[in-house]
């Protein structure tokens, strides 16, 4: 053999050896991506309401179909199982869906997290979770909430979500086909960080999402990435149920209508292999900044990104009390320094920040989710908890000072009047608890439906609406019932639930999702006036004078009304050109200025007796409730994305 040939030989050897270990580190790459033919079934849109039989009908007859079809490996339930999102409902259709020969997945659906009693943790308790995962067949399949929890706006999705579905994917190989399973379309005008969502998961080989929410079969794009949404459950025009069927190839997903009695109708097919997006890319469309250009001497002073959820405004020590002393029977007024911000979280967390700097002082952790905004005075921090219980805290250091129990969880914001804290659940009772020991004043039980607002307190009132269609007046001394209204509203979705309450001029004044602005006499509860003229929602505030009261209109507009008199009289409407808007935040007044904002990020703020636009400024992209003013220049706020920060107009 001579020497040219001996290389060539060696040469090819190597080459070969080279190849060999090339093919070995792609196999798992290359049997990661393989994945065998199955079929699974969607449910959506289930709404099953205890004051129609229909709904119930329509999903015993689908799973019935489901039980008696071959080949179907597994069930995806993708939110509004029902119609008021309670407890017993909910436990009704695990029973019906119990029945089911295959195993199901489930997640929530709007009409869960908007109007659920129990802040969502119902569904938790009997569904074990509110997200899933699961590897099927080589394909992973990602579930979870695209909310909105308790507040009326855009869906959206928690920080905490989208880290968790991040880690998920990181821990199976890249090239491995996903499926994310939502209940809202991932778009704008659904989730209000559908962005930060389709950036997240682009670098992933995301197949497609798959939801519902729009009761019809619909294909999107979500910034490229494919989304399917199926048809109701609920019987259609012909008065046929039906879900989705999936059928997943070697190299397809095909996706077919299924009426009951019916074969079964292809409408939409996705590739496997087909690159639908840019897995570089960003979204194809971000919000709009550019009022932050336009008033520019708005600054933010600093802000806190948690990584977390928040439902409730922040709260900061009132810089005033009056406490009795126990012993003496005397009372003592206190002066604070107002230095701390106090928030609470999704992760059941009350944070103390400070007000300077929003640097964390201390942290508690509660059991569940925190919904209701707090109260502070007197050295102590009221809230309420999902896990059942109502705490006080201390302001120095987040020691608890004692826990009050109540039966189900607790989802209403909190005020405090004269060392006494009012504080409604969802066991039907509001109760009165002396902020320094945690004794129950009383306890006024009356309730049909479960509270998340915050008291109005008046000199011998406290003023509360529930999820019952009623606005209750209280004996604050006592808690006897002095009147109750309901304005002739009968249904639970326009209950005076989520609005605070405001006084002035022998009047109590609310709005309500029936898009009235209502004034009722403060003493027989008796309507004064309701008009329709400005459709408002669940938003009210008044002047610092007591003269005026503001209200978000569902477009665009701030309107002002007197106070004074027994007809509505409009003073004055601002465009503030914020558009549609539903969302439950407060109008504040504070230093002669008065301060909003909305479910899309914006803060602004108006001259009182004008409406004259002062400025705006938009934080993010999601809802910013009640903010808090400093005084006319300087305001607190929180966001559901995560947001804690403090803004100063220069």
């Amino acid at each position: 053999m001579n020497k040219r040939l001996s290389i060539q030989i060696q040469s090819s050897f190597m080459n070969a050896r080279f190849m060999i270990a090339f093919l070995l580190c792609l196999l798992p790459i290359m049997v990661q991506a393989q994945h065998g033919t199955f079929r699974f079934a969607q449910l959506t849109d289930i709404h099953l309401n205890p004051n129609t039989p229909n709904p119930t009908e329509d999903l015993l007859r689908s799973v019935a179909q489901l039980n008696a079809t071959d080949s179907i490996d597994f069930v995806l339930v993708t939110g509004d199982l029902t119609e008021n999102g309670d407890r017993a409902t909910l436990e009704k259709v695990k029973s019906i869906l119990d029945l089911l020969k295959q195993k199901y997945y489930v997640i929530l659906g709007n009409h869960e997290t908007k109007w659920s009693d129990s802040g969502c943790t119902a569904f938790d308790d009997i569904f074990g979770s509110d997200r899933f995962e699961f590897m099927h067949k080589g394909l992973l399949f990602l579930g979870f909430n695209s909310g909105p929890l308790m507040r009326m706006a855009y869906g959206h999705v928690v920080p905490q979500d989208i880290a968790w579905m991040t880690r998920e994917m990181d821990k199976a190989d890249k090239s491995t086909p996903v499926v994310l399973v939502t209940h809202y379309p991932i778009l704008a005008g659904d989730v209000d960080n559908w962005y930060e969502l389709t950036d997240a998961v682009r670098p992933y080989n995301i197949r497609t999402f798959i939801g519902g929410h729009y009761h019809s079969n619909r294909e999107f794009r979500y910034d490229g990435i494919p989304g399917i949404l199926t048809r109701s459950n609920l019987r259609d025009k012909n008065g046929k149920p039906g879900y989705g069927i999936f059928d997943v190839t070697k190299d397809s997903i095909l996706v077919y209508e299924q009426r009951i009695g019916e074969p079964k109708k292809k409408w939409a097919s996705l590739s496997l292999s087909k690159q639908y997006f840019d897995h570089t890319g960003k979204a194809d469309k971000y919000p709009d900044f550019s009022v932050n250009k336009k008033y520019a001497k708005v600054s933010e002073q600093w802000i806190v990104k948690t990584g977390v959820g928040i439902y409730c405004s922040p709260v900061i020590e009132e810089a005033k009390t009056s406490v009795t002393n126990p012993g003496t029977k005397t009372k003592n007024s206190l002066h604070t320094k107002r230095n701390k911000v106090f928030v609470g979280d999704d992760m059941g967390y009350l944070t103390c920040y400070d007000l300077k700097n929003g640097k964390k002082i201390w942290s508690f952790k509660a059991g569940k989710r925190i919904v209701g905004t707090p109260a502070a005075t007197g050295g102590v921090i009221v809230f309420g908890s999902a896990d059942r219980c109502i705490y006080g805290l201390n302001v120095s250091d987040g020691k608890v000072k004692w826990t009050v129990e109540a039966k189900e969880p607790v989802l209403g914001a909190v005020s405090i009047d004269n060392g006494i804290a009012y504080i409604g659940a969802s066991d039907s009772t509001f109760r009165a608890i002396d902020i320094q020991n945690g004794n129950i004043k009383w306890a006024y039980s009356g309730i049909k439906g479960y509270i998340e607002t915050k008291p109005l307190i008046t000199a011998d009132k406290v003023i509360f609406g529930a999820w019952d269609n009623t606005l209750y007046a209280l004996n604050k001394a006592n808690g006897k019932e002095m009147w109750k209204w309901t304005g002739g509203l009968n249904r639970m979705h326009f209950s005076p639930a989520a609005v605070w309450p405001v006084s002035a001029d022998g009047k109590v004044f609310i709005t309500d999702p029936e898009r009235a602005m209502t004034a009722i006499d403060i003493n027989s509860g008796q309507t004064v006036w309701r008009t329709y003229r400005s459709t408002v929602r669940e938003t009210i505030g008044l002047s610092e004078d007591g003269e005026r009261l503001y209200s978000k209109t569902m477009n665009d507009s701030i309107v002002c009304y007197s106070t004074k008199g027994n007809v509505p009289h409009e003073i004055w409407a601002s465009n503030v050109a914020f558009g549609y808007e539903h969302a439950p935040s407060m109008p504040v007044e504070k230093g002669g200025t008065v301060f909003g904002s909305t479910k899309e990020g914006l803060i602004f703020a108006l001259e009182p007796k004008t409406g004259k636009v002062l400025w705006k400024h938009k934080v993010g992209n999601s809802l910013i409730s009640t903010v808090v003013p400093l005084n006319g220049k300087e305001v607190l706020f929180t966001a559901t994305s995560g947001e804690v920060g403090l803004l100063k107009f220069k």
